[in-house]
């Protein structure tokens, strides 16, 4: 199941010929690869709607979420607490997401508790 999240999560935006808006990122959380993406799905006035996928050789998971950026403002900043026990490492993403260009990109992260800087 978790791979075929992943093959829907990449698919986005590409199907119809559309230029992608979806970035991906590996990070090292004490010495474990985790990979993020995000794939920006729709934009409302006032959020945007993102399908977010955490991955890493003990597990996968993905969700949407609606991340209120500010409308026109670029580069625009959101903050984001993601718990990754599912992925077989214990605490909280603590992200600072940026979107610019159209695509949403992981700014700095933290692992909380122990304020460990990731990037």
């Amino acid at each position: 199941m978790a791979l075929g999240a992943l093959l829907l999560f990449w698919s986005i935006g590409a199907a119809d010929g559309a230029p992608s808006r979806c970035t991906r990122e590996t990070l090292r959380v004490r010495s474990v690869p985790v990979t993020v993406g995000y794939c920006v799905v729709a934009e409302h006035e006032g959020t945007v709607d993102v399908a977010e996928t955490y991955s890493s050789p003990r597990g996968s998971f993905g969700q949407t979420a609606p991340l209120s950026f500010l409308p026109g403002d670029e580069p625009s900043r959101v903050i984001e607490d993601v718990a990754i026990d599912r992925l077989g490492v214990a605490g909280i993403l603590h992200l600072t997401l940026v979107m610019r260009s159209g695509s949403v990109y992981i700014e700095s992260a933290l692992l909380t508790p122990g304020a460990i800087t990731i990037k």
